[in-house]
């Protein structure tokens, strides 16, 4: 009895655990900022005497300004974590080879963390630049960029308020005439805040900027090492930084940042690591500095980051929180025109595959590379010629583009770019490469502006350039030296990029450019793997998809379907003639499009047939109809390993029918069932969901406690499934 009563009392309470869990996990769901409607945190910037407070209920940072200005709080209110451990300066700059801080305040002795009574304390320094005033104004679009051309699921760019701190230099420096600025940007409805520096010259005299800190924060570590190097130890992860300057080719952005630096603390004498290699410093600046002068009345902006702080270690959420991010601050990276990848070798080549993608619903033509058009050649004829093709593709409501290539190619030994190693041409990172600040790079970027202004073309697919290599050049009237080459490069590629999205032109790049208008880059892929049999870049081309979209949305991202032979391969690597691997053409479009990612269809033709065409035709009306769920976050279900079913599910809280859609493919060569657990919390459901199989059949499914569902599905035989959620 004493038992049978103990088991009883046990499942009761076990009962009231989950009961509780349940209830818990509803409200949480209830609350998540990520499933929020646009407008439930609103930015506000608040004054409390010598206080200035940045919030929006997700995020807080406040600022003490006096003595002098400085952070003392960076607090994300979602796990109520406080991410500060100690006072440091808002920036700091090396002008005319002088190091200099930017505000901040002196006296703090443990750095550990911070007592709020201890700031009464704090001093200034005469040789530090010292607060001015302060300015709140509202958050201007990254770039003004008009949403309304490109099938973007996001049209507007996030919104929210900016602090502005101005500084003077000390009295003793000889820089009476400069202005600073620090700038602090919050935004609504995101744990996000952005921070960059400007300065102008007011003087009589070039100031030479060396280098610009721009953050520099003392965070708090989350790992009690005794001993431990500053590379093997393990960084912050509450915050997520990402900058405008990243390029590398990995079209990855934590491989491609080129500006965050964890530096250690030797002030912090009471951290555990015996050798103080903890890394406690966060510092954001250029890694190879910005070495420019700036002549009287000039100003200067240094680059920016964009501060996101997380609430969670899952993968899946964190790279949610980062697609979020994405939409808010470069929402033209949410644009995704359906487009063909055209190899030509005359016009009418191009004339007959735009009529063929207005007769399938395509929406874009790209000449690829290695077609007959030569967007370099600005004489007249030719931009006469090409505005035709425009012109006809536009009556045909098909936009258009083309491809050009700046690096991996030798221009002239005056032009390309000189390795400070040898202080010759060659060996650098594409082994030649033209310099942007060269006569030909100089240019090369008027003959592209010349070439949309004259043709009308909608689209530019750029590759290179690649800003990470240094020019040794004093002879190239775009920079002066060594030291400066790599800033005046990038800032120069950056006007380019800037002038082609204002006008409204799409733009593949090649790196990781998001920040400074591009709309998307690659996936991630070896480009012979294309040359490898079709069964293999099915699943090859899965597992592309699958792990490239964690951090970043579909939109951003194009994949590779080679319709004729592309770096070697045989018959059995490409698809063409068309009509003869229907299943294979068919596949490949369902995997990319049910993915909502754009890939380059790369031959001479979409359709050879009317039963190409038809499939074709019917691939592209399933996407339309499903566009704005496809276009949405991908949740991972399982990743392709050829040994069963794989797929991924894309969920939209804010949509109204569809709040999901999932693809389910089975690699083997016969069918399955397999009963698969779909993850339903980012549905914004709670209770049930109604199931549709392929179109049709209906289900009713019932969420347990941690909004999951399950349903036993059967999938064909090398082919796929997929379903919607309502």
């Amino acid at each position: 009895m004493i038992i049978r009563h103990f088991q009883i009392k046990l499942i009761t309470i076990l009962g009231c655990i989950l009961c509780s869990t349940a209830l818990f996990a509803q409200s949480y769901q209830k609350n998540d900022w990520q499933l929020a409607q646009t407008g439930s945190h609103v930015a506000q910037i608040q004054i409390k005497g010598s206080q200035i407070i940045l919030q929006n209920g997700l995020v807080r940072r406040s600022f003490n300004i006096a003595p002098n200005a400085y952070c003392f709080d960076y607090t994300n209110l979602i796990t109520g974590q406080q991410l500060l451990r100690a006072v440091q300066p808002e920036a700091q700059i090396q002008l005319n080879g002088h190091w200099y801080n930017v505000g901040g305040a002196h006296g703090q002795k443990e750095k550990a963390y911070l007592r709020p009574e201890w700031m009464k304390d704090f001093k200034a320094h005469q040789k530090d630049f010292s607060y001015v005033k302060h300015e709140i104004s509202d958050l201007s679009p990254l770039l003004p960029w008009d949403g309304d051309r490109w099938w973007a699921m996001r049209k507007n760019a996030g919104t929210g308020k900016v602090l502005t701190l101005t500084f003077a230099p000390p009295a003793d420096a000889k820089l009476t005439a400069i202005e600073l600025r620090v700038h602090y940007a919050i935004y609504d409805d995101l744990p996000l805040l952005s921070k960059w520096v400007t300065l102008s010259n007011n003087g009589k005299e070039s100031i030479q900027i060396n280098q610009v800190i721009h953050e520099k924060l003392a965070l708090v570590e989350e790992e009690s090492a005794v001993v431990g190097s500053l590379q093997d130890m393990r960084k912050q992860q509450g915050i997520y930084i990402e900058s405008n300057f990243a390029f590398n080719n990995a079209m990855r952005y934590h491989l491609s940042d080129q500006s965050l630096h964890w530096k250690t603390d030797s002030t912090y004498t009471s951290q555990v690591n015996y050798a103080y290699t903890t890394p406690a410093i966060l510092e954001i600046y250029p890694k190879k500095g910005v070495g420019i002068k700036i002549s009287t009345g000039e100003n200067f902006t240094s680059i920016r980051s964009w501060e996101l702080l997380m609430d969670s270690y899952d993968r899946e959420r964190r790279g949610l929180a980062i697609r979020k991010m994405y939409r808010a601050i470069a929402p033209w990276t949410t644009a995704n025109p359906i487009f063909m990848h055209l190899v030509s070798r005359n016009d009418d080549q191009v004339y007959t595959a735009i009529d063929q993608c207005a007769a399938t619903g395509y929406e874009a033509l790209i000449l690829s590379f290695g077609s007959h058009v030569n967007m370099e050649d600005t004489t007249a004829q030719n931009l006469s010629n090409l505005k035709k093709i425009a012109d006809y593709a536009h009556s045909k409501n098909i936009k258009i583009g083309t491809y050009s290539l700046f690096s991996s190619r030798k221009i002239s030994e005056d032009d390309d770019i000189i390795n400070p190693k040898t202080g010759k041409t060659g060996g650098t990172f594409f082994n030649n490469a033209p310099c942007f600040g060269s006569h030909w790079g100089i240019g090369y970027a008027q003959r592209i502006k010349t070439f949309f202004e004259k043709t009308g073309f909608d689209i530019w697919e750029n590759d290179g350039p690649f800003p990470g290599d240094q020019c040794a050049s004093t002879s190239h009237p775009g920079h002066h030296g060594l030291e400066d080459s790599q800033w005046t490069q990038f800032n120069m590629q950056k006007e380019l990029y800037h002038w082609l999205n204002a006008r409204g032109v799409y733009i593949n790049s090649p790196d990781w450019y998001f920040l400074d208008g591009a709309n998307k880059t690659g996936l991630g892929y070896r480009e012979v793997n294309f040359s490898l049999p079709r069964e293999n870049q099915r699943i090859l081309n899965r597992q592309n998809i699958y792990d490239a979209l964690w951090e970043q949305t579909p939109s951003m991202g194009w994949g590779f379907v080679p319709l004729t032979a592309y770096q070697g391969g045989g018959k059995e690597a490409i698809l063409e003639p068309l009509n003869d691997h229907l299943e294979d053409y068919k596949q490949l479009m369902m995997q990319y499009y049910g993915a909502g990612v754009q890939a380059c269809y790369r031959g001479p033709r979409l359709y050879d047939t009317e039963a190409t065409k038809q499939v074709v035709t019917e691939v592209i009306r399933w996407y339309k109809d499903h566009r704005r769920i496809l276009n949405s976050d991908i949740i991972h279900l399982r990743r392709a390993d050829g040994r069963d079913w794989d797929g991924f599910l894309h969920v939209n809280a804010l949509e109204k029918t569809h709040k999901a859609l999932g693809m389910l493919f089975n690699p083997l060569k016969t069918p399955i069932s397999r009963t698969v657990e779909i993850p339903l919390y980012y549905t914004g459901l709670t209770k049930v969901a109604t199931l549709k199989v392929d179109g049709d059949k209906v289900e009713k499914l019932e969420l347990d406690r941690f909004f999951k569902a399950q349903y036993t599905f059967t999938i064909p035989a090398e082919s796929y499934t997929w379903f919607t959620i309502e």
